[in-house]
């Protein structure tokens, strides 16, 4: 990158070593961004427990001082953006032995209440954790989207950071019901999403029916 100027972009880092190498490019100029998956930012290796297979994700979960440290990036913005790591698996690819059971967990329903849970627990700024999920990765990707202004698609979210919310897989939409965060309580929900101006989901609505 130092040669030829590239842009480059690591879409999952999960140590403190790597981020520390990240870091250290930045401050030479290069032109690196970085994310980080809601898992390696709440979980580590001890939540594996009995070769647990839902806790089976790549990169895989990493000890608490990397998990720590991932944390760190995003609060004080080394790290940029929060990603979901949606990767489902059939449930007979990941009710296996441990070493047989497929990499991957579902993740998108997820995403919002795990950063919100930082939040709330005082390890990550409200503003910053949702930097990290719209304008941060919209910027990188060269979108029109992430956030507020005249001209802009209206994709809007309203969220409720104090909502609690227990990760079910029984509740989940997802048809894989593979969830590293199965039986956990979060706080911090999406209460209405609206995307082009047009409200396409309601929590509300959801619960009644």
């Amino acid at each position: 990158m130092e040669l030829t100027g590239a842009r480059y972009h690591f879409g999952q880092i999960s140590t403190r070593a790597s981020l520390e190498a990240i870091v250290a490019a930045k401050r030479r100029g290069l032109p690196i961004t970085c994310a980080v998956s809601a898992y390696h930012l709440l979980l580590n290796e001890r939540d594996v427990g009995p070769y647990y297979t839902f806790m089976k994700v790549k990169p895989p979960l990493r000890s608490e001082d990397d998990r720590a440290a991932m944390v760190e990036g995003v609060a004080n913005g080394s790290i940029d953006v929060i990603v979901s790591s949606h990767d489902p698996q059939a449930a007979d690819t990941k009710r296996q032995p441990f070493a047989q059971a497929a990499f991957g967990a579902v993740g998108l329903e997820t995403l919002l209440p795990a950063a919100l849970q930082l939040c709330g627990d005082g390890h990550i700024g409200l503003i910053r954790a949702l930097h990290a999920l719209t304008a941060a990765p919209a910027a990188i990707l060269g979108l029109e989207g992430g956030k507020l202004a005249k001209g802009l698609p209206a994709d809007l979210t309203l969220i409720d950071p104090d909502l609690p919310f227990a990760v079910s897989l029984d509740g989940l939409h997802s048809r894989a019901r593979n969830s590293a965060f199965d039986g956990r309580k979060l706080k911090g929900r999406a209460v209405k999403t609206f995307v082009g101006g047009e409200c396409v989901f309601d929590l509300a609505t959801e619960a009644s029916s």
